[in-house]
């Protein structure tokens, strides 16, 4: 093969570099729409008007009616790096606006037609800029700002090949302007296609915008979740487990206003599902994140799709934690709070938990609760929790006249020794006395264990030895006391091997090598590691299944109605632990329904 020529070092055209960065910042429409909200909102809009056309192919065009742009600015805001959102370093690690990188109107114009309309509220008329002629022009229209981007990627082919179909890239632009939606229930939002309308979003209260952007089955589904760790604030709503869903496809996370993806928040949620999902399901989740501008960098990415927290394990374990309470409650006890509590506002984009940062804290772990369970020093709790899977017979648990005073009512009989039935306020309530129970059982045995600070380590006759890449020894360096409190005591052998001189007392079988490589990488990723709680809750988990309740055993009216009233107080109850629900009700107009009452 012929080595090619070589050619000197030289500089790019700005034409050119404009349209290297601009695959950076602008990937397809909806990254063009994204880009054109963000500017809409920073300018004040109160209402927001997005027209497409071909999927946003040939046309995307943003309406807004905030402050408008000076004529004589607006050459300047074609220009790379021209902003006014920030003008220093310090403004930089503070931005609380939605855009500050000056980038994406200069990326549009280097490879679509793309023009500017603008008047201030001053100015007795608008002023139009086409971006490839420069030529400026008076026009007409009300104050505020119109963007038009047309036939996007003209002057690129090659990367207008690779956008999907129409309909596809309509849908990607129209999931951009949801997230904004949900973001700011304060603005006005219209969606139209082709010359029809698609969506329409007026200004409203949060509950409201949930409800149009989501639906009301998303709703009802799901659970507000309003919590405080030291300077992270989190607000949304979390799904319940048995609506979860085959795909992640609502999953949708906003740091201070900005919708970003993010692992490490997405890694904590999912956590929290620990052993209340059934098989592969994900969670569906709306969740706001407040935090100091100070302690998050926003400017990871030319798409400020992504963020790095300061310090990333304490914000897992508080998100993680938040999420595992809010859990918690059986459904059950949440029946009447769900019926009239409003779901909560969004978080507003300047949090006073800001104030810590700037007077001087500094991030570290004391902050967040520990997302890691510590059981106690010994295994004797266990055994005696499982002692008693249920109240005896003999004492017979009094019904109270008024079955609403008890969410899971009265028993009144049992089907195929699996299913107890029970009378509420609502109708029917059908429970699988085994998966219930289990559940049960297995809380007992975590809460007998969860006492102590650390994990019960056991030390090795001979110390265990295996070999590390560069990254875990730095991994085990940097993190001693976390591995300590897991039960292992790791240490640095030489540069290309760890020696492990205790494991976890509550796992004598795990594969030792397996699992310190499998917390080691926890630890790298999120600064925490659920490895060990994991394997030691499985092994609660199979003592759980054999203590409980058998199907096939007869159980008395006084045990079936003791069985109600600890699911009643028992977190998570609702569903056992491999996630299958444990409960079902059956209201009194779906039973009208199924003999046809009424009609």
């Amino acid at each position: 093969m012929q080595t090619p020529p070589r050619r000197p070092i030289r500089e790019l055209p700005d034409e050119l570099i404009s349209q290297i960065a601009a695959g950076e910042v602008i990937d397809r429409p909806g990254a063009a729409v994204r880009e054109l909200l963000d500017n809409a909102l920073d300018a004040g809009a109160r209402n927001v008007t997005l027209r497409l056309a071909g999927g946003g192919v040939r046309l995307v065009s943003v309406e807004d009616d905030g402050a408008g742009i000076e004529p004589a600015q607006l050459p300047l805001a074609l220009k790379r790096h021209a902003t006014s959102k920030i003008a220093s370093l310090e403004e930089l690690e503070r931005v609380a606006t939605m855009g500050f990188r000056g980038e994406a109107l200069a990326a549009l114009a280097s490879v679509a037609e793309l023009a500017i309309t603008s008047r201030t509220a001053a100015a007795p008329h608008a002023w139009r800029l086409a971006a490839r002629s420069g030529e400026i022009a008076p026009a007409a229209r009300a104050p505020g700002t119109t963007v038009e981007v047309q036939e996007l990627f003209f002057a690129t082919p090659a990367r207008r090949k690779f956008l999907k179909s129409d309909a596809t890239e309509l849908a990607h632009a129209m999931d951009v302007v949801r997230r904004a939606a949900l973001a700011r229930p304060d603005v006005g939002f219209s969606v139209w296609h082709e010359g029809r309308q698609l969506a329409q979003w007026r200004a409203a209260e949060w509950p409201q915008r949930l409800a149009d952007v989501l639906g009301r089955d998303f709703e009802a589904a799901s659970r507000p979740l309003e919590a405080q760790r030291g300077p992270l604030v989190l607000r949304g709503r979390i799904g319940q487990p048995e609506a979860a869903r085959t795909r992640a496809d609502l999953q949708i996370l906003f740091v201070n206003g900005r919708c970003v993806r993010d692992r490490l928040i997405t890694h904590a949620v999912r956590s929290a599902y620990d052993d209340q999902l059934h098989g592969g399901k994900q969670p569906a989740w709306v969740l706001f994140v407040q935090i100091a501008p100070e302690l998050v960098d926003v400017n990871v990415h030319p798409a400020k799709s992504e963020v790095r927290f300061r310090d990333g394990g304490a914000v897992h374990q508080a998100v993680q934690r938040a999420v595992q309470e809010a859990l918690a409650p059986t459904r059950a006890s949440l029946v009447a709070e769900v019926a009239v509590a409003p779901a909560p506002l969004p978080p507003q984009p300047l949090p006073d938990a800001a104030a810590p940062a700037r007077a001087g804290w500094q991030p570290s772990l004391a902050w967040a609760t520990p997302a890691v369970a510590e059981p106690a020093a010994r295994w004797a709790p266990v055994l005696q929790a499982l002692t008693a899977p249920l109240p005896p017979a003999g004492e017979p648990a009094q019904p109270p006249a008024d079955t609403g005073a008890q969410p899971l009512g009265r028993a009144v009989a049992q089907i195929g020794g699996v299913y107890v039935l029970a009378e509420n306020a609502a109708g029917l309530i059908v429970v699988d006395m085994h998966a219930a129970h289990e559940r049960i059982v297995y809380e007992r045995l975590k809460r007998a264990t969860d006492t102590a600070a650390d994990l019960p380590a056991q030390p090795l006759l001979i110390p265990h030895t295996l070999a590390a890449t560069a990254a875990e020894i730095a991994t085990a360096e940097a993190h001693p006391e976390a591995l300590r409190a897991l039960g292992l005591d790791v240490a640095v052998l030489s540069a290309g091997s760890l020696v492990v001189r205790s494991r976890p007392a509550a796992l004598p079988d795990a594969d030792l090598t397996e699992l310190v490589r499998a917390v080691l990488a926890d630890l790298a990723e999120v600064g925490g590691s659920r490895v060990v709680q994991r394997a030691r809750d499985e092994l609660l988990a199979t003592m759980a299944c054999h203590a409980a309740v058998r199907a096939n055993r007869r159980l008395t009216l006084p045990e079936m109605d003791a069985l109600l009233r600890e699911m009643e107080t028992t977190e998570r109850s609702d569903t056992c632990n491999h996630g299958r629900p444990t409960w079902r009700q059956v209201t009194m107009k779906e039973l009208d329904a199924l003999f046809l009452r009424g009609r």
